[in-house]
């Protein structure tokens, strides 16, 4: 039971948002243009589920792509700024600098370089989600305790052993906290990235629906976008319980 015990707090929470929701659009007579009830909202995401479904679907393959391909990318990179110091030295500042331009700007350069297809979607989503990732790994892997790398090498353990058995687990813990921020990131991203230029997906059905003043639509797109943001974000924390079961023995 002590496992579950997390949920409560956020579900109870939303319940009552939910009944201060639906009370104040009860009781101030709020047109629905401005501000839908609910259950007005769950009848528009129901009524235009047919609809909403291929956007999602559309949505989620950017989602998915983009954030398989940051995760492997920094992998790499955090190894071998970990590896090779004077890269670390030269890319860390670049790295920390490259978000100061805001993605917005080079959404629309991408469209023109790679066209509307899914190709800009995935590289705004990588450069959404990338960034938190690789800098929690590569400080978990500089944070290996020192006594542990010591006391390998004085067994004549090679650099490539150490870094599967000794520095890689010890920056797990890290990793996860990089990946849970850059899966929500990616998420975000994917939005953006159609909100700028795109034929498909649930940022381009946001657009249409604020357009075309269906606030239930846009609150019903807003949904389905934070259920696949808390979907992603329980499949890192269950890759993290499987990988490192040791950190939830005590919940148990």
């Amino acid at each position: 039971m002590k496992r579950f015990s997390s949920i409560w707090p956020p579900l109870i929470l939303f319940l009552v948002i939910i009944a201060g929701w639906t009370g104040y659009t009860a009781l101030s007579n709020i047109s629905q243009r401005i501000l839908p009830s609910p259950l007005n909202v769950i009848n528009s995401l129901s009524s235009s589920w047919d609809v909403i479904l291929p956007h999602t679907l559309t949505t989620t393959a950017e989602i998915v792509i983009g954030f398989f391909v940051s995760i492997i990318f920094a992998f790499a990179v955090s190894l071998t700024m970990y590896i090779y110091p004077k890269v670390r030295a030269a890319l860390y500042p670049l790295l920390a600098s490259s978000q100061t331009i805001p993605i917005i700007a080079l959404a629309p350069l991408l469209l023109i370089w790679f066209g509307f297809g899914i190709v800009p979607k995935i590289i705004v989503v990588v450069l959404y989600s990338f960034f938190p990732i690789v800098i929690a790994f590569s400080d978990g892997l500089s944070s290996t305790p020192k006594h542990l790398l010591d006391y390998a090498k004085s067994l004549g353990t090679s650099r490539a052993s150490m870094l599967r058995y000794i520095n890689i687990p010890s920056a797990l813990g890290s990793l996860f906290s990089g990946l849970k921020i850059g899966a929500v990131y990616a998420v975000t991203g994917a939005i953006v990235a159609e909100f700028v230029g795109a034929f498909k997906g649930l940022g381009v059905y946001l657009q249409t629906s604020a357009a075309s003043y269906a606030t239930a639509r846009v609150f019903a797109v807003i949904f389905v976008v934070m259920i696949m943001s808390l979907i992603l974000l329980g499949l890192v924390i269950l890759a993290q319980r499987l990988l490192m079961p040791w950190k939830y023995t005590s919940e148990k």
